[in-house]
């Protein structure tokens, strides 16, 4: 449902605006306001990030003496940059396993950093050169996922007006810093500004862009006594705002605490092999050396000892295992890349597979986030028939800014219609827009807008009434004061959102929620448009993230699909959390552990599906690897396995663990987790 002028139909916010800021301010996070909508990006870059730079020189120096090695170049060419490339990359984990030692834990990184060392020492440089380069490629990027999301978060605070025009009781104006407005400062917001405070309207009247806290579609009317919240963006009037909260309290800097809060309090993720990496990681250190100090109690060769030992650790060391988790994983990401889904780490590929339940938002999620004109209705005796009514309400609404009036002027356009001139515009905040067409006084308004004395006749409240039953937001276009028909506007629903409803309600087991700081009646209309039962309506930031702890503490493990400020919070307190990049905030792009890039609905049962897929190679794979690793250790043990057979074991069963996950790299896999073909 729309707000056009002054009129919500039905009131698209909470009753009692105090409600918006009470609960959302109970333990502020500090810092400023800020505005909403899109958040401009201050990222890191990737090379600000020491983990990045070791990683990239790690990779740099294996790539130079690769070539070198397998060309035939003499061992002193391409000795020494393999030496670089485990120092490079090598230094980091296996200082940080080393400070887990010291806390009594066995750390896989030290162990990966150990038996690269030891294929090393057996003169298995290059597999021990790999080793380090994809643990160190690996740490990079967690590292710099963590400062992008911490960097969005920081943004969105800095980005508050940092000044404010304040009122003084001589009536003079001062301009103050935003963060050293006090509770009781009048301050004035003239247009286009965004608001500095969270506050009171003492005078004016003006419409409000607040989507990044109710997730309304269109700006809210503000008049005397309503609640304005800082970072806000203010419309075409000039409002006096009485400030009643400090900048560390407003209602913006909550919902970043929301998101910090959740991100912290969000169970720690790991890929499935690293589950078990403590008990692999001690069984796998206590055996080699069991291994190496047992032929030498019973009178062995110290030489014939060691190199046992380094061939056990080499067949026993997870290099295959963590490739049998790896290559499926990173091919799905690949492949939902190409096909319009950013996935940000293999552990969210692999989370996607796990969720049981969806949630979705209702703007820019559900629907396209703009309103459409669904509805022309030229009344009777007014001489107009459809593409008249619509030409000369777009002739009217040429000028405004509004988004009504574009959503007019695009329809016209749709029906080839061009707006006639019009001369002596007006726009009054709060009731609509007039405009002299052709001689006439031409006007579209709210219906409680109408610019006569006159009431409405029968004719248009009935079609008002009806629009407005059937969930559209209803706007009356007058000719010289009488009324001549009624426009019918609604935010339309995405071709694709029933059929993504479906699909992630056969996904997942369960029907899909649909949770929104929109009005009831809006939300009811559009979830019974997408095939949705169960609505969450009138919701803030808070209440969305309440409703998803709801879930995970009842064992399910939501999915929640949002684009907004407003859905940070709950896109970081879900199981995974899924952003619509071409309209979606960046806070939320940030926060979310995937993107659609694309703005496809569709493509995020798909990316389900494909992450399924992805875990049931991994599956496949740790099989696979376990059995080489399982063979070429009890041989090892219990007979004498050559050195370069076990590395050939080795390598094989890499090889084909690695081929076996590169299956997902083909379009034959999108398509068939695109169709539900999961499992086939």
């Amino acid at each position: 449902m729309f707000m056009y002028g002054g009129r919500v139909v039905p009131p698209a916010r909470p009753e009692d605006p105090a409600a918006v800021s009470a609960t959302l301010t109970a333990r502020p996070a500090g810092g400023p306001a800020t505005p909403p909508g899109r958040v401009p990006r201050r990222r890191t870059a990737v090379l600000a990030l020491p983990e990045a730079r070791w990683a990239a020189a790690a990779l740099v120096l294996f790539l130079l003496a690769l070539p070198l090695q397998l060309a035939g170049a003499p061992a002193w060419a391409w000795g020494p940059l393999y030496a670089l490339v485990y120092a490079c990359g090598g230094w980091e984990p296996g200082w940080a396993g080393l400070r887990a030692l010291r806390e009594k834990t066995l750390d896989v990184d030290l162990l990966m950093v150990v038996a690269a060392l030891g294929a090393a020492a057996v003169g298995q440089v290059t597999d021990g050169a790999l080793l380090i380069v994809i643990f160190a490629t690996s740490g990079a990027l967690e590292a710099l996922a963590t400062a992008r999301t911490a960097d969005s978060v920081r943004g969105l605070l800095d980005l508050a007006p940092p000044t404010a025009t304040r009122l003084l009781a001589d009536g003079t104006e001062e301009v103050v810093p935003t963060d050293g407005l006090s509770v009781g400062d009048t301050v004035l917001v003239r247009p286009g500004e965004r608001i500095g405070a969270d506050g009171r309207v003492l005078d004016g009247a003006s419409e409000v862009d607040q989507a990044s806290i109710t997730g309304e579609p269109l700006p809210v009317a503000k008049q005397v006594g309503d609640e304005v919240f800082a970072g806000t963006l203010n419309g075409t009037g000039a409002l006096r705002v009485r400030v009643e909260r400090d900048a560390a309290d407003s209602v913006i800097a909550r919902i970043v605490q929301l998101v910090e809060e959740a991100s912290e309090t969000k169970a720690p993720t790991q890929l499935f092999v690293e589950k078990v990496e403590q008990r692999y990681s001690l069984g796998m250190v206590a055996a080699t050396v069991a291994v190496f100090a047992v032929p030498l109690l019973v009178g062995a060769a110290f030489t014939d000892s060691l190199l046992r030992a380094m061939t056990f650790m080499i067949v026993a060391s997870p290099c295959a295992v963590v490739l049998a988790t790896m290559p499926p994983l990173l091919s799905a990401i690949a492949t939902a890349g190409r096909h319009g889904v950013l996935v940000k780490s293999a552990v969210v590929m692999e989370r996607l597979g796990q969720v049981d339940a969806a949630a979705l938002d209702k703007t820019g999620t559900l629907t396209e986030g703009a309103p459409q004109v669904t509805d022309v209705r030229p009344l009777p005796g007014s001489g107009l028939d459809g593409d008249g009514l619509l030409a000369l309400a777009a002739a009217a609404e040429h000028a405004s800014e509004h988004p009504l009036a574009r959503a007019v002027l695009a329809a016209a356009r749709e029906r080839g219609l061009a707006p006639a001139p019009a001369a002596d515009f007006a726009s009054t905040p709060g009731v609509g827009v007039s405009a002299r067409v052709a001689g006439h006084t031409v006007a579209v308004t709210a219906p409680t807008g109408f610019p006569t004395s006159d009431s409405p006749a029968p004719e248009p409240l009935a079609a008002v009434a009806e629009l407005e039953a059937a969930g559209r937001t209803a706007v009356l276009v007058s000719r010289d004061g009488v009324p001549v028909g009624v426009l019918g506007l609604a935010d339309r629903l995405r071709p694709d959102a029933a059929a993504t409803v479906a699909a992630l309600g056969a996904l997942t087991g369960t029907a899909p929620v649909l949770l929104t700081g929109d009005n009831p009646r809006a939300a009811r209309r559009l979830a019974a448009e997408a095939g949705i039962t169960e609505v969450r309506a009138a919701l803030l930031p808070q209440d969305k993230v309440a409703a998803v702890r709801e879930w995970e503490a009842a064992g399910r493990r939501v999915l929640v699909v949002g684009d907004g400020v407003n859905d940070a919070p709950a896109l970081a307190a879900a199981h995974t959390g899924v952003a619509m990049g071409r309209a979606g905030s960046d806070l939320a792009l940030e926060t979310a552990d995937a993107v659609v890039v694309r703005d496809e609905l569709a493509t995020v049962p798909a990316v389900v599906a494909l992450s399924r897929r992805a875990r049931a190679l991994v599956v496949q794979n740790l099989v696979v690897a376990s059995a080489f690793i399982t063979a070429l250790v009890v041989w090892d043990l219990v007979g004498t396995l050559p050195l370069p057979l076990g590395v050939l074991g080795h390598e094989g069963s890499t090889v084909i663990v690695g081929l076996n996950g590169l299956r997902l790299l083909r379009d034959a896999a999108w398509r068939r987790a695109a169709a539900g073909g999961v499992g086939r």
